[in-house]
């Protein structure tokens, strides 16, 4: 179990230490997998930064998530979607959530575009994978991109999830997998959600490391 997201995040730095003389590029999911990505960064001294990624909430239940929508627009959908939701529906939600991507991208990247992936090791960061839709979406997305490789990476992840996703990418760092894994928060001790305040406070903080080391550079 960890003490909480920081702790997650160095621990998680150092079991991705393989890939630090690629130059990797951390990519973590707000909210939650903001921090975790930020310690793994340092530990990593490579580049971070947040892809947005939202979940697909069912009307009646918003954290039954039937699928998930990056910021380019690439989709997943759980495959039993479509049996239970209509089309109208699922258009529905997805519209909304395109407007909460755009704010995201605006408050967290600050209306910035992604780094460029071509070529790139890209590590696709969350602070766990329950359902694993927020993750699937990613993938989708980054791969249109050119990558060299993409690694998914994670403090916890249920077993199934963890196969399903090691079917999907190159490879997958869990330090934890779980067989009876409901949410996020049963591998932390220390578990509080995470609001934008927060989000933002860590990518500015990270701004400034940045341009304090261009600034040590030359």
């Amino acid at each position: 179990m960890f003490q909480n997201r920081e702790d997650a995040g160095k621990q998680l730095g150092r079991a991705l230490e393989k890939y630090q003389q690629e130059r990797p590029l951390i990519l973590s999911i707000p909210r939650g997998g903001v921090e975790v990505g930020y310690y793994a960064a340092l530990h990593l001294e490579c580049d971070f930064d947040v892809i947005i990624v939202r979940k697909l909430g069912h009307p009646q239940q918003p954290e039954a998530a039937f699928g998930a929508l990056a910021e380019d627009g690439s989709l997943y959908l759980n495959p039993w979607s479509n049996k239970y939701l209509t089309k109208e529906i699922i258009e529905k939600v997805i519209k909304r959530e395109k407007k909460e991507i755009q704010r995201r991208i605006k408050e967290y990247r600050r209306g910035q575009p992604l780094p460029d992936l071509t070529d790139r090791v890209v590590i696709l960061l969350d602070d766990g994978i329950a359902t694993g839709s927020t993750i699937f979406a990613a993938i989708n997305m980054c791969r249109t991109k050119n990558p060299k490789k993409v690694v998914v990476a994670a403090p916890v992840a249920g077993i199934r999830q963890a196969r399903k996703i090691a079917s999907k990418t190159a490879e997958i760092v869990i330090l934890s997998k779980r067989e009876q894994f409901y949410a996020v928060s049963q591998a932390y001790k220390n578990f509080v959600n995470v609001a934008d305040k927060k989000v933002i406070h860590f990518m500015e903080q990270w701004h400034k490391k940045a341009a304090q080391k261009v600034r040590f550079d030359q």
